[in-house]
């Protein structure tokens, strides 16, 4: 039986063990990350917390709604044992009617009939990392071959320990500035989650400096279920220029080749960071973005409305 629980009903414990051990899981789903990134989540659970499917829930207006969260790329239902179309319909037909409009992103394992549902597909890219470094060096681009050369050239070094304040600071600096989805509260929700993962030793936060010590590129990368997440990245012009998290990324996968880890990059449907991906040698990955609007046209407006303002004062 599927039960949906409010925030407080929720056993955490028995929650994080699901996660744990599902065959799909993945950091984004414990419950003190998604304490994190959505506070009021609730949930669906099946018998004793067999297969779990976390509701990220907001409210404006007096409208109930579920979104994706900040650095949550995939939600949706994890499980024990097997999972397939019948059982996630099942979940997705549960979802409370008090959640009118939906838009939330499931996980890799999750599959839906198109027909019957709004959706999406969106694309990331992985690279098994159990393979000795010299056999994933073969299958890089030239392109990403010249990178770590340069970056060499230039004299490039890298720090393992580098503070997530100073990647953000990079980031709102140079990319950033054209993101108008990311404000304030949403890198502090990043600093929170690489704080505990950190705590945990669950995060690796590494940095790339120049001959002069300027740091101009850093990465977070988070780990669980056997999954690595490459999860936030940072580069200045300087860095860009010198092939700094091409230097980067090889570097870790060098250190963490012929472990049984998987590397996520995390994306992307854009064209160019999906092309740059690729030239790691990844293989393209696609997940399910799931959407519903059982609201009246008024109230639709007033939601896209409410998420026009967001973006305006982030």
């Amino acid at each position: 039986m599927i039960n949906h629980l409010l925030n407080k009903e929720i056993n955490k414990i028995k929650w994080d063990e699901c996660i744990n051990n599902s065959f799909n899981g993945n950091i984004y789903a414990y419950s003190w990350y998604l304490d994190i990134v959505c506070p009021q989540w609730e949930a669906l659970v099946e018998d004793d917390y067999l297969r779990v499917f976390p509701l990220t829930a907001g409210k404006k207006a007096g409208i109930c709604y579920l979104f994706q969260p900040p650095f949550s790329q995939q939600l949706g239902i994890f499980s024990k044992i097997k999972l397939n179309e019948e059982i996630t319909e099942e979940f997705i037909s549960k979802i409370p009617g008090k959640f009118k409009f939906a838009e939330i992103n499931l996980n890799l394992f999750n599959k839906l009939d198109g027909n019957k549902h709004i959706l999406k597909n969106n694309l990331t890219h992985e690279l098994d990392l159990i393979s000795p470094y010299e056999n994933i060096y073969k299958n890089y681009s030239n392109n990403i071959k010249r990178n770590i050369k340069q970056a060499l050239n230039s004299e490039l070094s890298i720090s393992k320990k580098v503070d997530i304040t100073q990647i953000i600071e990079i980031f709102k600096n140079n990319k950033g500035k054209n993101i108008k989805t990311l404000g304030k509260n949403d890198y502090n929700i990043l600093k929170k989650i690489v704080q505990i993962c950190l705590n945990n030793r669950l995060a690796y936060v590494w940095g790339v400096f120049t001959k002069k010590n300027n740091l101009c590129a850093g990465a977070v990368f988070v780990e669980s279920n056997k999954k690595v997440i490459f999860l936030f990245s940072a580069t200045t012009n300087e860095g860009k220029a010198n092939g700094a998290m091409s230097f980067l990324i090889d570097k870790f996968i060098k250190e963490n080749s012929q472990r049984n880890l998987t590397l996520d990059f995390e994306g992307s449907n854009n064209t160019n960071l999906a092309r740059y991906y690729k030239s790691f040698g990844t293989k393209e990955c696609t997940y399910l973005q799931y959407k519903k609007n059982e609201m009246h046209w008024m109230l639709s407006k007033i939601i896209t409305f409410i998420k026009w303002l967001r973006k305006l004062i982030r």
